[in-house]
């Protein structure tokens, strides 16, 4: 019973509007640029595809996220961005496995494909915010120690991706604080990247534009999600 699913489509207007909407995103920027990237295209739209599903608590979205972290790895080691490239080969990747072996055992229906999800307590999130805050300054203080050039900005997306990864996995619906949080500075990222004429960069931006706008609308479905068990 553990891998049976029914009523698999949890999706509604808006989140068809978000994958739509990157997939035609991807086609007019190859009719501009007259030319295919088909890497930079596929790992974007698995990857809107994949954080659509998780803001619904739908646990296909792993299958679409092997594919996007393991082409995401590959287009930031490319683009020089070393720390995001680990962060997804060596992190991201091993995680999807380990996320769908824990939704699965937690699913509201046992037969269905939403989680169950969770809030923390008034303590767990000042817990996690001192944490987060101590723990990337820890990160800027030894990345500034190894001469990197912007040690605050790749400690922030470093540290705040890997702890949201972990409370996602954990069902806790205060991860979609720490990822808009890493939406916005991958955005500004990619930005930087684009003007430097970074290889699939425009598509990167594409894609974290779309990825902010559903970790917004993610924390709206995770807080009444989380709010139907208390």
């Amino acid at each position: 019973m553990k891998y049976k699913f029914e009523k698999i489509n949890t999706l509604n207007l808006f989140d068809w509007f978000l994958i739509i909407g990157v997939v035609v995103a991807n086609l007019i920027y190859s009719i501009k640029m007259e030319e295919f990237d088909w890497m930079g295209s596929i790992a974007g739209v698995t990857g809107v595809v994949c954080v659509v599903l998780v803001a619904k608590g739908n646990i296909f979205n792993y299958l679409f996220g092997v594919v996007n972290v393991t082409l995401y790895a590959i287009i930031s080691y490319k683009a020089k961005l070393y720390g995001d490239a680990a962060l997804n080969a060596l992190y991201y990747f091993p995680m999807q496995f380990i996320g769908w072996y824990s939704w699965v055992y937690r699913r509201q229906e046992s037969s269905g494909v939403t989680v169950t999800a969770r809030r923390l307590s008034f303590k767990g999130r000042l817990f996690l915010t001192l944490f987060t805050v101590a723990t990337v300054l820890l990160g800027a203080w030894l990345l500034k120690y190894w001469n990197d050039p912007q040690p605050l900005k790749d400690s922030a997306t470093t540290v705040i991706s890997i702890i949201a990864m972990y409370i996602m996995v954990k069902r806790y619906m205060e991860q979609w604080v720490l990822w808009v949080a890493v939406n916005l500075i991958s955005v500004a990222m990619w930005v930087v990247a684009w003007i430097a004429g970074g290889e699939h960069a425009a598509l990167m931006v594409i894609m974290w534009l779309f990825y902010l706008v559903n970790s917004i609308s993610g924390w709206v479905n995770w807080s009444r999600l989380s709010q139907e068990r208390y």
